[in-house]
């Protein structure tokens, strides 16, 4: 069962990652890029800033931090664990596919995708009231994980498995921010 869902997340990962062109490769590598997100990231920021104020703001941040550091150890301790190896290493498959970035770290999961899934979903959970079309925040964590795919890194399955990661992270850091603000701010919650 688990070598027929492993042939399918290769033939998933070979079709996908084939509808890549040289045309795009400095795109993607861009996107794939966590430093080019500063802008949107600043964006983001003030928004929040002008929603919480800097007392909370500072809070949030500090909860960010962690989240990334729990997320990003969980991602660690799966692949040293796992250790697959990454398609752009899978001597299977690399003399035919695209492989426009190589990495010799391992594959299972994709810490990209955990990452800023459990940001998207933390920051989702406590603005979705706030904010009218907050939940677009999600497209940042799909087009940077397929980034992932299309440079030869990621299979589908560490994709959907780091989204998994993040999803459940950012709920629990959602439920930690929750509980401390009621504490730490009872008239503004």
């Amino acid at each position: 069962m688990l070598e027929k869902i492993l042939s399918l997340d290769t033939q998933l990962f070979i079709y996908l990652n084939g509808l890549g062109s040289e045309t795009y490769d400095g795109l993607w590598l861009v996107i794939t890029k966590q430093v080019n997100w500063i802008p949107f990231f600043l964006i983001l920021f003030y928004f929040i800033y002008k929603k919480l104020g800097i007392k909370q703001t500072g809070y949030l941040l500090l909860f960010i931090a962690v989240l990334l550091l729990v997320t990003d150890q969980i991602t660690n301790l799966f692949k040293y664990t796992i250790q697959r190896a990454r398609p752009c290493n899978n001597p299977e498959i690399n003399t035919f596919i695209r492989v426009v970035q190589v990495r010799t770290s391992f594959s299972f999961f994709s810490g990209h995708a955990a990452n800023t899934m459990a940001v998207a979903t933390f920051l989702y959970l406590i603005f979705k009231k706030q904010i009218k079309y907050f939940g677009l925040l999600f497209l940042w964590p799909l087009i940077f994980a397929y980034s992932r795919i299309y440079l030869g890194l990621h299979y589908p399955l560490d994709i959907l498995t780091g989204y998994l990661c993040g999803l459940i992270t950012g709920f629990v850091m959602y439920k930690a921010y929750q509980w401390t603000l009621r504490k730490n701010f009872p008239k503004q919650t």
